[in-house]
């Protein structure tokens, strides 16, 4: 009798421990619906419309957050919208999902090349060497981009002399 509460306590505990166990998915399983969404997204984004794309992606996304394609997908619309900001931003978020995606490393690559940021996109071929063992497709496509440079509007914005701030002129003048 003196232990029934104490009994009744522990054992209760235990239930309520091992029933939040079983309901929790394994980090490597996505929800069924948002890989489908992400599936629909791509026939979207092959069919040119990126708009419907997006909206497919980031509805995955709201599913289940820890859809890496979901996020790689979005980077590669970004980027064929000519969004390179936009798209590094989606690749380092699926890098934080898991560093070593070659896909999100070479894309991510290819986004910073295309803004012009060649040293930072020399430092994701160098961790996709690292990765691979031997040459792999992603490490010859990002070092084909990092060759062929960044695109001339790139190269002529980072050329052009500097504007004068807001509210600055080009020239000082002189108090009369």
């Amino acid at each position: 009798m003196r232990f029934t509460p104490t009994a009744l306590a522990l054992s209760l505990a235990l239930l309520t421990m091992s029933s939040a166990g079983q309901s929790q998915r394994a980090d490597s399983q996505l929800d069924p619906r948002s890989v489908a969404m992400v599936v629909k997204g791509d026939a979207l984004r092959r069919a040119g419309d990126f708009a419907g794309a997006t909206d497919m992606y980031e509805s995955a996304l709201a599913i289940d957050p820890r859809n890496r394609p979901a996020f790689i997908a979005l980077g590669q619309t970004a980027q064929a919208q000519g969004l390179p900001g936009k798209a590094i931003r989606m690749y380092r978020e699926a890098l934080n999902l898991e560093p070593n995606d070659l896909t999100a490393l070479a894309d991510q690559g290819d986004a910073m090349v295309q803004k012009g940021a060649v040293n930072k996109a020399k430092e994701n071929l160098a961790k996709i060497k690292g990765l691979c063992s031997k040459t792999c497709p992603e490490g010859n496509r990002l070092a084909a981009v990092i060759a062929k440079g960044p695109p001339p509007a790139v190269l002529a914005a980072q050329a052009a002399p500097k504007a004068p701030a807001i509210g600055e002129d080009a020239k000082p003048q002189k108090p009369e």
